[in-house]
């Protein structure tokens, strides 16, 4: 089941984001995220967190609505995200996207990517989408539905990820090992459409800009 988790970091083209939420089957808004669902035209099915972020008139409105509220105390061990993503393999997600997972807070944006690599070791795919950038994670193999003079990063999760090919990149990979902590694998840039990574050990997060970077 497809699921999609909206929280409340940063959207860019609302209209991109509103072409696409008939893909998925269950939605999830992860507290403020709720602000952004109306901003969409979208009725979530639960709203997660310790609603210290979302505003009043968008809690009513979703009240109203008959959204389910999971609510959870302030002190807390989880971000509201990672709450978020548990309901969504509770309740039979295999295949997640997050909107708004990738934002201005590097302690977030690190911690929603490193919970997704814990979801994908129970064979749960967390996607985290955006107009202008995919991070996707990956264990044996991503074609990446990308074009030539896209940039691409990939990043070690752990401590080493073995066995990295790329093809279709301006600077391919034959069985390299990229180490956790030092990272070099960063801005190749697809030189041909479907591009392939391919790895035998390990979790690796890809990073797809989809429009051009410094």
């Amino acid at each position: 089941m497809k699921f999609l988790v909206i929280t409340n970091g940063a959207y860019g083209n609302l209209d991109w984001y509103r072409s696409r939420v008939g893909l998925f089957e269950r939605l999830i808004c992860v507290d403020g995220g709720a602000g952004r669902a109306r901003e969409l035209g979208i009725i979530p099915h639960w709203i997660v967190g310790d609603m210290d972020s979302i505003s009043e008139p968008d809690r009513k409105f979703m009240e109203d609505a008959g959204v389910c509220f999971e609510v959870h105390p302030p002190e807390k061990d989880f971000t509201d995200t990672q709450l978020a993503l548990e309901l969504a393999a509770r309740e039979g997600g295999r295949n997640i996207v997050v909107w708004g997972g990738t934002g201005s807070r590097l302690d977030h944006n690190l911690s929603n990517i490193f919970s997704a690599s814990f979801f994908l070791e129970r064979g749960i795919d967390i996607v985290f989408d955006s107009p202008d950038m995919t991070v996707y994670l990956v264990k044996k193999q991503l074609v990446i539905p990308g074009s030539p003079g896209d940039t691409v990063s990939l990043i070690a999760m752990g401590s080493r990820v073995s066995g990295v090919d790329l093809h279709g990149f301006k600077y391919p990979l034959n069985k390299a090992t990229l180490e956790g902590n030092w990272q070099w694998a960063v801005s190749n840039i697809i030189t041909q459409a479907e591009p392939v990574v391919r790895l035998d050990s390990g979790i690796l997060a890809v990073f797809h800009y989809k429009t051009p970077v410094p």
